[in-house]
């Protein structure tokens, strides 16, 4: 007896269909934006185990009184799970470098898993935006590794809201959803504006004095 006809595409579930193929454009993004977040948050480990081994270890971050990852890694925001939060950056870029890795390559990954995705940089985000915060009132220091983390985690955000929402509201003439995806970067780049000068006004007094 022959072995049964692989099913059709048209007889799957439609969250388990390939998606659409993800442009070249957001594909590399994906990849070079997951990379070098890694690359930060295994940094940021390395440089948090220096500091536990040696408490007068001084991080290659500290750059003045204001960018200096030393005084934001001692703090508990730094370990708000019980643990350094850069190893929450290593697990979730890396599943983001080889997403980047096969959206390079063309695999067409189904809809389900990128919404997933969508799902998990949404949460890194909120909690990005929760450190944003700790650090510019509570703390009162900058750590530069972190700050390239919180930018690699918002485009990503845009990057894969677009893969998710593109080939839909390329069918719709109109709606609010249409004006949102086609002016993403636009406010993103506004996002990154405004972070710039809630940090430009927070530490303004030490700021002027390098004028």
């Amino acid at each position: 007896m022959s072995a049964q006809p692989a099913e059709r595409d048209g007889d799957l579930p439609p969250d388990s269909r390939p998606g659409a193929p993800v442009p070249a454009r957001s594909a590399w993004w994906v990849l070079i934006a997951g990379a070098i977040g890694l690359l930060a948050s295994m940094t940021l480990t390395i440089e948090k185990v220096e500091l536990l081994r040696n408490p007068a270890y001084v991080p290659s971050c500290n750059i003045n009184p204001i960018l200096a990852c030393g005084s934001v890694m001692v703090t508990p925001q730094a370990s708000v799970f019980g643990f350094p939060n850069p190893l929450l950056g290593i697990v979730g870029f890396t599943v983001v470098v080889v997403t980047g890795v096969l959206a390079v390559a063309k695999v067409q990954l189904p809809q389900w898993y990128w919404i997933g995705l969508a799902v998990g940089i949404l949460i890194g985000a909120a909690f990005v935006h929760w450190l944003i915060f700790q650090s510019l009132y509570r703390i009162g220091a900058l750590c530069p590794y972190c700050m390239v983390v919180w930018a690699m985690t918002i485009s990503l955000l845009v990057v894969v809201a677009s893969i998710i929402f593109r080939p839909a509201l390329e069918r719709r003439e109109s709606g609010v959803a249409q004006v949102v995806y086609q002016w993403r970067w636009s406010i993103a780049v506004l996002w990154f504006t405004a972070v710039i000068l809630l940090i430009m006004a927070r530490f303004w007094d030490y700021w002027s004095t390098l004028i």
